[in-house]
């Protein structure tokens, strides 16, 4: 059963937690996918969290967990309540714009109005961070088909999150999808865009900017001089020139000019042994690098998947705030089942902790 935060028990007397500009915003993703199961099993790690979302989604899916796992649901009519909760329950505040029967969306299935419910979610959160009430934003999965039928022009949450961000009267900053794990991290030059459409984004100038946005992204994780390798375009990163030349009059004047502002960057390396270079594992492994920048989307998040999906994160670099999420989908084939697993987003939230700890050490 959903509780509400005007009920007398919820008006009693509890003990206040930290101020909320450190608080963590989840969002609750795709009501119709895996995202309210894993933030239900993930929720009582973090002290400092709120759901926005939908209550009684969340409590459908706490519902799925043993007894003595199953924190409380409390529909928060203002989420600043949240900060009076005790352990054990789960502030959850519905922002504007969900729809009404949005628990009527069938399990594992594209639903319009699941795409609507996740997109008002993430609106909420990112004005919540702009308004510095929360530090960060950990998104649970959404699905981008069912965002289409919802009437959204973006195909994901990096294009919905940099255009949300954008101070008002300004256009969007430049953003860049990093994934990474314990062992590797990787930053794309282009992301959710066809494969013949990603090779013509290749340029001088996104290259550079990706570069230029790693290198000071990187002291949020403790790095404030990382060592970047570029990934080349073509097979051995184009031979010099025989295999494409992408590599000759794009990709290495950019890694020059990079170079001359200070940054550490180097190739083009050939992209099928330079994530095996980079990967960090010691003592069995000690990566030579400790980024890698990989032209598109399947070239570097397939290393880092490959890797194992219970450990990765997706942070988006550049924003104004701090956003991390779980490598994974919307996983409708395990949705309902109570078997989703929640360790991907658990690094997601550890990781946005770390980005938090990291952009206060530069206030």
């Amino acid at each position: 059963m959903v509780s509400q935060t005007n009920s007398p028990a919820a008006a009693a007397a509890r003990p206040v937690r930290p101020p909320l500009g450190d608080w963590l915003a989840v969002t609750m993703g795709d009501a119709c996918g895996i995202g309210p199961e894993v933030i239900a099993k993930w929720w009582g790690r973090d002290s400092r969290a709120v759901v926005i979302g939908c209550p009684r989604v969340m409590q459908r899916a706490v519902a799925w967990l043993p007894p003595e796992r199953a924190p409380e649901v409390v529909a928060l009519s203002d989420w600043r309540d949240a900060s009076k909760l005790t352990a054990g329950q789960m502030g959850v505040w519905a922002p504007p714009g969900l729809p009404g029967d949005l628990l009527d969306a069938p399990l594992g299935q594209v639903d319009k109005r699941a795409g609507q419910a996740a997109a008002a979610c993430i609106r909420a959160a990112v004005r919540l961070a702009q308004q510095g009430e929360v530090g960060a934003i950990v998104t649970a999965p959404l699905h981008k088909e069912a965002l289409a039928l919802a009437g959204e022009p973006y195909p994901g949450h990096t294009e919905l999150l940099q255009a949300e961000g954008a101070p008002a009267g300004q256009p969007p900053a430049p953003v860049r999808m990093m994934l990474a794990n314990r062992q590797l991290r990787t930053v794309l030059v282009t992301i959710h865009v066809s494969l013949r459409q990603a090779i013509e984004q290749v340029t001088f100038d996104s290259v550079l900017e990706t570069l230029r946005i790693t290198h000071r992204s990187a002291a949020l994780w403790g790095q404030p001089k990382p060592r970047i390798a570029v990934a080349g375009l073509n097979p051995h990163a184009g031979e010099g020139g025989l295999f494409g030349s992408e590599e000759v009059d794009t990709i290495a004047p950019a890694i020059r000019a990079a170079q001359a502002e200070g940054i550490d960057a180097s190739g083009p390396w050939a992209p099928d042994t330079i994530f095996m270079r980079a990967r960090h594992d010691p003592p069995r492994h000690v990566g030579e690098f400790d980024v890698v920048v990989a032209m598109y989307h399947d070239q570097g998040l397939i290393p880092v998947k490959y890797m194992g999906l219970d450990e990765g994160v997706n942070v988006t670099l550049g924003l104004p705030f701090v956003r991390t999420s779980p490598d994974h989908g919307t996983a409708f084939d395990l949705a309902g089942t109570g078997r989703a697993d929640e360790g991907s987003f658990a690094e997601a939230a550890a990781m946005a902790r770390l980005l938090l700890a990291g952009r206060a050490g530069q206030a």
